[in-house]
Order: C-alpha cells, then structure tokens, then sequence
C-alpha cells in the first residue's frame, strides 16, 4: 500500500487536504486528513470512505447512449469517438437552426477544482453559447454581504480560538464544516467561550450550544433590528469605532428605535428575554465571532437577512479585536490570475444569462423565463444534478424529457438526471485527475494530481470539453493543454510557486493581513461599512427592497391552507446528492425524514414513523414523521438531498420548492416554503 495526497473536490468551505491509501490491486482504501493548520487532520466521514463511491458496482465506465424513453435509464455502450462525434453534431445542428445561444452548457460544483468546474465556461466563452447565471447555492448570501462589508473576506476561522463569544447563524458545522466544531470547542475549552446558536431547528450543532435561539425561517433580519436596538438603547455600541467605520450611524439609531424586541418576538417566535439576553450577551463581548451561514440566506428575504446580521459587529466594533468581526466566505482572499483558466481572454459574447435555478420553466418554455433568445434545445451537464437538486423538480424533469431536447450528461454514477440524458459520458473522480483548489472557508491553496488511473474509460471535464472544442472547429490555448500545464500557466500568472514546487509543499497559506482581514484599512465602498445599502449596485432586481435593515415579509407564508413552513438543510451524511448512492451513507442517514414539533404531531395525529404527504401547489411529497420539539412549532424540516427513489412516492423534496428568483440578483429559497401536511393513517390535514 502507499499514501499519495490528494484535495477533497467537494462543494464544502473546507477544501480538504487528504492523504490516499492506494492498495496494491490499485483501488482506493481508506482516506485520512492532512495536516494543514486549518483542518489539523480531519476530514468528514463520508470523505474518507471515498472508496465506496470510486469503486461503486453502478459507476460509469464508458459512454452510453439512450435506447428507451427518456428518464427510464436504459443506455447501451458505445465508443467515445461516437460520443464527441454526436455532441459535436447535435450543437452544430441546434446553432444552426436557432443559433448558438439554443445550447446551453449547464454546470456547477459538483467539483470546486478550478481547472475542471471552469472546463464547460471555458467552451461557452469560446462558442458564444448561452451564459449562466450561477444562482442556485451563493448568490443570496454573497449580495448580503457585499452589501454592507463590499468585500469578498472576513476573518480567518482559525481566530475563532481567540473568541470570547462564537456566534453561529444559519449553519451547521457539525454537518458542513466540521473543522469549526473543533476550533469552537478550543475557544470554550482555553477562554470559557460562549456558543449561541442560531436556527430554526436543533441541529448537531445547535445541541452542543449554551443558547439556541429556534427563530422562525426567513425571521433573522427582525432578530438582528432589534439586537442593535438593544445595542443603541443600553450604551452597548462603539462610538468611536462607528464614527471611523460606519456609514448612515445616525439613520440607522433612528429606525431601529421602533424595532424592540417585542417587535421582533411576535415575528421571530422568539421571547422577548432570550432576544434581550443573547443583545446583551453580545453588546458587552468585544472578542465576538458570528460564523453567517447559507442556511439563513436561503429565504426570499435572504439577502435582507444577512446583510443585517452582518451589521452588528460594526456596531460593537467587534472587528478591531482578535477573534472579532464575523465571516461568511473567504474566497476573495485568493490573488490567482485565471485569465487562461477561465478563458477571460476572449470577450464575454453578448449573450443571454440563463438563471440555473430557474432550469424548469427555462427547459418547459415559460415566457418569463424565456425573455431572451430562442429555446434552449441542446445541452451538456457537468457537475451537476439538477433533476434533483434544482427547484420545481417536476418541472425540471418535463422539461429534460422533451422531445426536442438533446442532453450530455458528463456523470460519475448514475443520476437522476443522467437518466433523462441521450448521452452518459463516464467522469473521473479526483482522485482520477489534477487540480488546482482555493476555498471559500480557509485561506489555503493546494494543488493535486492523479493517484490512480481513471476507472475504466473516465475522462475529465477538462478533457472533454477540449476534445468538443477540436471538433466544433474553436480554438483557444487552455483546450491544448492538460490539465498540470493549465495549472502551471495559471501560478505562473500569479507569481506564485510553480505546481510541482506547491504539490511538494501540499499547501500555500493566503492569508490575508490582519488589517485587511479585519478592515482596519477600511471596508469596502470608500472604506465604511453600508448601513443603508445601494441595492441597485447588487443586482437587477432591488424593487422594495428596504433602505436600511428590517424584516422584509415577502416570504412564502404560512396560511390556512398551507400552516407550515418547509426547510430543507443538508444531511451530515450526504453532501447534496454526492453520496447518497454508497452504502454507508445511506445506512447512516437511514431515510427521508421529516422533523415536526410535537405540538404540531399531536394535533395531527402524528406518530414516530407515520407516513405523511407534505404539498402545496407544486406538488406533494410522502415521507416519514419524527415529532421533536427541538423544531420551532409550524415548521418542518427534510434533512437531504435524498434522490426521488428513496421517498415512498418515488417524488423529492425539491418538488415543493420554488424557483422564483429572489432578489436583488437572484437565487433558490430553498428553506422558504409553505405547505399543508396530510396524515395517511388518520385522515388528519392541516
């Protein structure tokens, strides 16, 4: 056996470095962490199993094209030359029917190594097909924080052992970041640290907290308006600090004069003493770290909310101070020249932006989503499950069951939406190819290379997407290349360590300075932190969108005919839908769940284990029920992303989920939904 080290691709803040055990036999054993600063050795559980999901008895190994109806997954084998000879056929005819923009290559971070999740842009760039708007996981969050802060950074999360108070809002770690878990326990352990939680359920990492706060969905900007009314009103700010650092002070003294706490319960379902004492908590803790996660951005006011809560340690002036300030992602601390990667040396073609989230209505024809262009009627997928990942489900899957729709669907297993696909080309894990890896929750760059051959007859993104560029009759230096010479012109660029000096190395600390990481130098936006945001500055869609922090009611509310609000967080065991398909994980996560308050099962009639449908207009899916009451009552959770054949209806979650986009630039409510809930056993519906 050897070890040979390698990156976690997967779509995580953490970006893992870990060290492979090769068998003899050349398969992969066990994986375990490296031991970078950050992540001191540990990775998640399902990482190092990776064996499980590289030697699955159901990975692709060579093309496949579609011999039944479309989504009944019947594929027959066939050469890669007969594979790139279709494509390259099938765009050349959809371009010249309806011109380049009726293909559209549909991509995501199925891998967050550079060189491949850029392959397909790289091709669109080159072929002036349509563009995509990447809104279905970031947009939300990242237009709240450059809202108010104007730069992609925060604070290092390796401070959070100099915190006196850790607050986090909106995430899980214990599921999606497992490192902060032990960095928190740490700060409680050597300084006393106090832990608050912030979530509309009680997650792993809420039960490890000394106080939850279990708000409602979509609440967490009333929550933050009436914390700076507490701040304001108890003496709690920094004067000095937001004379230096905040703009619009005085406005913002005023308006949330009138957002008290009682203001705030009647919409949070919080008690009035638990948002004066977590205020208070806050207000006279200096070394104040709020950890803002996806979870809370992912409502119809999401962007709204964060920007709110990022506020608050401008207020105190929690940023002058080690261990102080918030962060929220960390992907603008990487100085990389990509210019060649991402092919930005050919100008964006003038062509229409296509929201990913909004796939469904764009692949069914909706006029609203189809303002610009001709239909779209070829496609190549990679990294990326939207049949199942996206929302509107159903929609998706009429849309990708179109007559008239030709797909590629560039997959390591069998998906959901590769069964929809006329083509399944074989995909190589990373363990199979090179990259070239930055973060967006730690600060470290980290190259790797291939330590097994691919399985079978698996190609990389990279790989494939130059070989459609040879025979489409495009060229551009990055498609000549492989993928190691790719990441050497791009550290190059940089004025960085070459790549065989970096993989030595395993990883390049870039850090930013403290004072930069901090904003001692300033904020963005001429150096003051936004109070009162120019939404316009954002995005298209800033209409209504309030001029200083408040809770903005657009949510999709609960009413008589849908009581409930519908969340849907990640499961510790899954990572979106990588995973679900190895035994472990599924055994660990054990089925689709849902999570009721137990006044809620009560009243319904609702005990452990019932099958239950939850619905709305979109559609209705059956489930398990769990009553807990560590849920805020009306709300439930489906932990995922479970695939539809794991549901009793054979129907998903994100059937229920909608994909109006949500504004300033976009994005998915995912934990914005209201739906009715029917008892099968009793009859029973609410």
């Amino acid at each position: 056996m050897r070890t040979l080290s390698s990156v976690c691709p997967h779509d995580c803040p953490s970006a893992c470095p870990v060290d492979v055990d090769v068998l003899d036999d050349g398969r992969i054993g066990r994986l375990h962490g490296g031991k970078m600063p950050y992540t001191e050795g540990v990775i998640c559980a399902k990482v190092a199993r990776y064996g499980e999901r590289v030697h699955h008895p159901d990975r692709i190994t060579t093309p496949l094209r579609r011999i039944g109806d479309k989504g009944a997954g019947r594929f027959a084998p066939i050469s890669w030359d007969e594979a790139l000879d279709e494509i390259t056929h099938r765009f050349q005819s959809a371009a010249s029917k309806d011109g380049a923009q009726a293909v559209w290559p549909y991509f995501y971070a199925g891998t967050m190594g550079l060189v491949q999740m850029g392959a397909t842009n790289r091709l669109r760039r080159a072929m002036g097909y349509s563009g995509q708007s990447k809104t279905i996981c970031s947009s939300i969050a990242g237009a709240g924080w450059m809202a108010g802060v104007g730069a992609k950074w925060g604070i290092d999360p390796r401070e959070m052992v100099q915190s006196d108070l850790i607050v986090i809002w909106g995430a899980n770690p214990a599921a999606t970041q497992v490192h902060l878990m032990g960095l928190m326990a740490q700060a409680r352990k050597t300084r006393g640290a106090k832990l608050v939680v912030i979530d509309p359920y009680r997650t792993p990492t809420a039960e490890k907290a000394d106080l939850h706060l279990m708000l409602r969905p979509g609440s967490d900007a009333a929550l933050a308006c009436a914390v700076m009314h507490v701040l304001f009103r108890d003496g709690l700010t920094d004067a000095d600090y937001l004379a230096r650092y905040g703009d619009g002070t005085d406005a913002l003294r005023a308006h949330v004069a009138s957002r008290t706490p009682a203001w705030a319960a009647a919409i949070t379902g919080l008690t009035t003493t638990a948002i004066e004492d977590f205020a208070r908590l806050y207000g006279a803790t200096k070394r104040s770290l709020i950890r803002l996660g996806y979870g809370m951005s992912r409502s119809r006011n999401g962007a709204v909310n964060l920007h709110a809560a990022s506020c608050l340690p401008v207020l105190t002036g929690a940023w002058a101070h080690a261990g102080g300030g918030a962060t929220q992602s960390l992907s603008g601390s990487f100085a990389l020249d990509r210019s060649l990667m991402d092919a930005l040396d050919i100008p964006e073609p003038p062509v229409r932006q296509l929201d990913m989230s909004r796939i469904g209505a764009i692949l069914t024809g909706e006029a609203d989503a189809l303002r610009h262009g001709p239909p779209v009627t070829a496609m190549l997928i990679q990294g990326c499950n939207p049949a199942t990942v996206a929302p509107e489900t159903a929609k998706v899957r009429r849309g990708l069951a179109g007559d008239d729709l030709f797909v590629a669907v560039h997959e390591q297993v069998m998906t959901q939406t590769a069964r929809f696909a006329d083509l399944v080309l074989p995909a190589t894990t990373f363990v199979e190819h090179a990259d070239l890896y930055t973060a967006y929750g730690h600060t470290f760059l980290q190259v790797a290379k291939p330590v097994i051959a691919p399985i079978g007859e698996s190609r990389s993104n990279h790989w494939l997407v130059s070989q459609l560029a040879h025979r489409l009759g495009v060229s551009h230096p990055s498609f000549s290349m492989d993928e190691w010479t790719l990441i050497e012109a791009c550290l190059r660029a940089s004025n960085l360590p070459d790549a065989e000096t970096l993989h030595a190395r395993r990883w390049l600390d870039c850090a930013l300075p403290f004072a930069q990481a901090h904003f001692i130098d300033g904020f963005g936006h001429g150096g003051k932190f936004r109070f009162a945001p120019d939404w316009s500055a954002i995005g298209p869609d800033h209409a209504g969108l309030p001029a200083l922090p408040d809770h903005l009611d657009i949510v999709e509310n609960a009413d008589a005919v849908h009581p409930f609000r519908l969340i849907t967080p990640p499961s510790r065991h899954f990572l979106n839908t990588s995973f679900t398909e190895t035994a472990t994980s599924r055994r660990l996560a054990g089925r689709p769940t849902a999570l009721i308050h137990t006044a809620d099962a009560a009243r319904l009639g609702i005990a452990d284990g019932d099958c239950i449908v939850l619905g709305n207009r979109r559609g209705g899916v059956s489930v398990h029920a769990h009553p807990t009451d560590g849920i805020a009552i009306g709300v439930v959770a489906v932990e995922g992303i479970w695939p539809d054949e794991a549901f009793i209806g054979g129907i998903g979650i994100n059937t229920l989920i909608g994909a109006d986009p949500v504004p300033p630039n976009g994005g998915a409510a995912f934990h914005d939904c209201a739906v009715w809930i029917k008892n099968t056993a009793s009859g029973e519906s609410a």
